[in-house]
């Protein structure tokens, strides 16, 4: 039987890459968003979650180009669920209030509802007939489209909001902390994009040893997809969410969840355009499309909690983040 020491030493090197990549993006996101005027939500959803979700991609697309259809749509989902996790963390970490009623507002909200509306597309996808243009299914399409929407979207209702959350004293301004960067928005910038570089770099990584593990040792598309590279390649977001909730950038790190969430629909789509053996959304199985159902209603409860906003709970943990956890944690028990 082939050793495991070595792929799971690999996997181990590139997952660190990106864990310490991620710490240090936080900070610059944070001043960035002070500086361009861009709001905490805004930058989170758009740069920063984009950025902490190249490695995702990268592994994604590179799995749907080998043919390996229920690998990239199980790490995509897989990601958008662990993310969505990663905020029950963030809510045991934020020791000041509930994270959700904290970080509520309508850009966030947008997003999160946004993500819901993606997700049930590509199920939508599913359910429908096999059409495609090019080997591509239109619903990839739409996708695209509906995320460059969704920003500008989002981009009018920080400047012209029709509705706010009522502020209280646990709520905390997103300028509090200030800009503590002693380094130029140009130098901010590069530091920005050589940290997304690395973290792409190590998703690609990260990818190839996930192949590795499933022709070598026979393990199921689906687990790895959505339990190892997922996971692997979402730790960016984990590192980010926390720096942020401790630097007081809570509406920060929840903008980067859900936006980047949003972002990481994109994965299927662009998993799509790179399976050359048609529509993805019908390759994969049954198990995508449960997983899916989770990230669906992993999100809803993120947005419930924004919009009830229960102040505390045990250890500060709303009933959102204590249904999220049960969530996962079920799917994760009917998955094996």
């Amino acid at each position: 039987m082939p050793s495991i020491a070595a792929p799971l030493a690999g996997f181990i090197l590139a997952a660190g890459a990106i864990l310490i990549a991620g710490s240090r993006l936080a900070r610059i996101a944070d001043a960035l968003s002070l500086r361009l005027g861009l709001g905490a939500a805004f930058f989170g959803a758009v740069f920063l979650g984009a950025a902490t979700s190249l490695p995702g991609l990268t592994a994604s697309t590179l799995a749907a180009y080998r043919g390996s259809a229920e690998l990239a749509v199980s790490n995509a989902v897989g990601g958008i669920a662990a993310q969505t996790l990663f905020l029950v963390f963030a809510d045991i970490a934020y020791r000041r209030a509930n994270l959700e009623h904290a970080a509520a507002s309508l850009q966030n909200i947008l997003y999160g509802t946004a993500l819901m509306v993606m997700l049930a597309l590509t199920m939508l996808a599913r359910a429908g007939p096999d059409i495609t243009i090019f080997a591509i299914h239109p619903v990839s399409f739409v996708l695209l489209g509906a995320y460059g929407f969704v920003v500008r979207l989002t981009d009018h209702a920080k400047s012209q909001p029709m509705w706010r959350p009522r502020q209280t004293d646990e709520t905390k301004p997103e300028n509090e902390n200030g800009d503590r960067e002693r380094h130029s928005t140009h130098m901010l910038w590069v530091g920005f994009a050589a940290l997304a570089a690395t973290t792409l770099a190590a998703g690609w990584a990260v990818a190839e040893i996930g192949t590795v593990f499933i022709e070598r040792f026979g393990m199921s598309e689906t687990a790895v997809g959505v339990f190892f590279i997922a996971v692997a390649t979402s730790t960016p977001e984990l590192v980010v969410t926390l720096a942020a909730v401790r630097r007081g950038a809570v509406r920060l790190a929840i903008g980067g969840i859900l936006g980047g969430n949003a972002f990481d629909t994109l994965f299927i789509a662009a998993s799509d355009i790179a399976y050359r053996e048609g529509s993805i959304y019908h390759a994969m199985s049954a198990r995508q499309e449960f997983w899916i159902a989770v990230a669906i209603a992993m999100a809803g409860l993120v947005i419930l909690g924004m919009l009830a906003r229960e102040r505390h709970g045990p250890g500060n943990v709303g009933f959102e983040g204590v249904s999220i956890a049960a969530l996962y944690a079920a799917g994760a028990w009917m998955s094996f």
